[in-house]
């Protein structure tokens, strides 16, 4: 039977830096030869919305896209909305394509999709485009999505997801923040110099810049290299490994962000403090300290190991080798290790506790710690039996109440702040791995100890969004029931609700993620802890507090 699709809609716009608005009358548009509609059965509410939010035009996403794309491709594309153009946020959503043009070739009516959103080949200014940000989102009935704009071109596959199993909208719509997640974990790290890339070493006097071929990848060597080099031996040196060279006086000269590796013979503070600046996105730093100390915090970049990727490593010796051998493969838990996940009880937080709990790593002690001691509760009762079943040492603790004196050998760090960067690192041991999850600025950097960095051969990394190939890893895991995302549901909302769903994030309000249902125009936002109360027939499908397929369904019903 042919569903009837309406000429208008339920959607929440953004109209400018900070305003929101309730549409109750925004069109649907019509897909075009190459459109394809869906309607959306569930979104989850992300903290990203607010930085969106909060820029609106200024946010790198929502500018318009430079390359990628035909401009004539994105002029017939009315969901296409960057600058100040009003979008629609949301962009954690599983949907049900409604229509489609005549010119798609790869989905058709009745498939429910995944949808993945970080478009990195649409790229903006200073970014890349993304699903609600310069391209409508899911906080709507109805969405209208390009098949010209969401395959990518490379690997030729779409960014729509078919599912075929039958599970909650919600669970589904939660495997891409999960995604994000996974991807921080299992993200591959390069433990070489760049092949073809460009490298930059600095060498102090007294130190010779010695050992690179052995830094070399087997894929080749760097394109080109750059010399600061206080004595003139040292570019002797350089120029005799048969690379494109030049010789420069100072690091000042550099431009900024222009290299894919820099490799510093020495230990001076305002040296490194400077080549901070230097590292292109994706870039690796190598501090050689040759037997020296800095004897001061120097000023790390925090921000862009989250944003930009970049790396710093060290070795106490002479040769650089040694620091890239201690470069993790994956920034993945392991064996024995002693975690300490700050900000655990919020809703990215949980989901980094129940992946390390879910993850089978044996012998693993994990200690959780926030400053709300009932999102610290609600963890706990999502937590608890499953730590026993898998025999994880779980322990949640507000530090406020209890400071911790221990050291770590995994951080996860939540929180966008970088003094609690640079305070893992003294509680590092050796080999110590620091996930950044949490998007500190990215032009945020911050004073640490990089003397005990090096000596605990410590490893920074951080990820940002997810990748297609982490979002299958999830939805795989979800299917087999390896991993039940509902356990990060703590409120329902329909449209009526969802702005102050967007606040309530925005205040920290919920230890877990809101999940709105856009085709409930009406229902208010609404705690898992209120259901009893106001819907005691969908209260009685939770499990033991928690979201539920049979729970989805009663509500939709009612």
């Amino acid at each position: 039977m042919k569903q009837t699709i309406p000429a208008a809609q339920n959607a929440i716009q953004l109209i400018g830096a900070d305003e929101l608005k309730l549409n109750s009358e925004k069109e649907v548009y019509q897909p075009g030869p190459y459109q394809i509609l869906a309607r959306v059965e569930a979104v989850g509410l992300c903290f990203s919305d607010l930085k969106l939010l909060k820029q609106f035009d200024k946010h790198v996403r929502k500018s318009e896209v430079v390359s990628g794309v035909e401009p004539s491709i994105l002029q017939e594309v009315p969901s296409y909305k960057p600058g100040l153009e009003p979008t629609v946020p949301g962009h954690e959503t599983f949907c049900t394509i409604v229509a489609v043009g005549e010119k798609v070739k790869r989905h058709k009516i009745g498939e429910r999709v995944l949808v993945q959103t970080d478009y990195r080949w649409l790229k903006t200014a200073e970014s890349n485009s993304a699903f609600g940000y310069n391209f409508e989102g899911a906080l709507q009935q109805y969405v209208l999505m390009d098949e010209r704009i969401i395959v990518e071109p490379v690997r030729d596959e779409s960014f729509l997801i078919p599912v075929e199993k039958d599970l909650s909208a919600s669970a589904i719509a939660l495997v891409e923040p999960w995604a994000c997640v996974e991807s921080s974990y299992i993200t591959e790290e390069r433990n070489t110099l760049l092949a073809g890339g460009k490298l930059l070493v600095v060498t102090d006097a007294g130190r010779k810049s010695e050992g690179l071929e052995e830094c070399f990848s087997p894929d080749g060597k760097p394109a080109s290299i750059t010399g600061v080099c206080a004595e003139k031996t040292n570019c002797d040196r350089l120029r005799a490994l048969g690379i494109e060279m030049a010789c420069i006086k100072t690091v000042k000269e550099l431009p900024d962000e222009a290299f894919d590796d820099i490799i510093y013979f020495g230990a001076e503070k305002k040296t490194i403090d400077v080549l901070n600046d230097k590292l292109a996105a994706k870039g690796i730093i190598n501090i050689v300290l040759g037997g020296q100390t800095i004897g001061k915090d120097v000023s790390v970049g925090v921000g862009r190991t989250h944003y930009g990727m970049t790396r710093w490593i060290g070795t106490t010796g002479n040769n650089p080798a040694e620091s890239y051998q201690n470069i993790p493969a994956t920034g993945e838990i392991r064996k024995n290790d002693h975690t300490l996940v700050i900000g655990a009880a919020g809703p990215m937080g949980q989901m980094h506790v129940i992946r390390l709990v879910c993850s089978g790593v044996e012998n693993l002690s994990i200690i959780g710690t926030d400053f709300d001691d009932e999102r610290l509760q609600s963890l706990a009762q999502k937590t608890d039996a499953l730590a026993k079943e898998r025999r994880v040492t779980l322990s949640l603790v507000n530090p406020q109440k209890n400071p911790l004196q221990e050291k770590f050998s995994y951080f996860a760090v939540m929180a966008p702040v970088g003094p609690l960067v640079a305070q893992a690192v003294k509680d590092s041991r050796k080999g110590t791995l620091i996930n950044i999850f949490a998007g500190i600025p990215a032009t945020g950097k911050q004073d640490m100890d990089m003397d005990t960095y090096i000596a605990n051969q410590c490893f920074m990394f951080g990820t940002s969004g997810s990748r297609l190939s982490d979002m299958k890893i999830v939805l795989d895991k979800v299917l087999s029931g390896q991993l039940d995302t509902n356990c990060s549901v703590d409120a329902v909302s329909g449209m009526a609700g969802a702005i102050d769903g967007i606040r309530a994030v925005e205040n920290r309000d919920m230890a877990g993620k809101i999940i709105v249902y856009p085709q409930l125009a009406d229902l208010p936002l609404t705690p898992l802890t209120e259901l009893k109360e106001k819907f005691p027939a969908v209260a009685e499908k939770l499990n033991r507090g928690m979201w539920t397929k049979d729970a989805e369904d009663r509500l939709l019903r009612i």
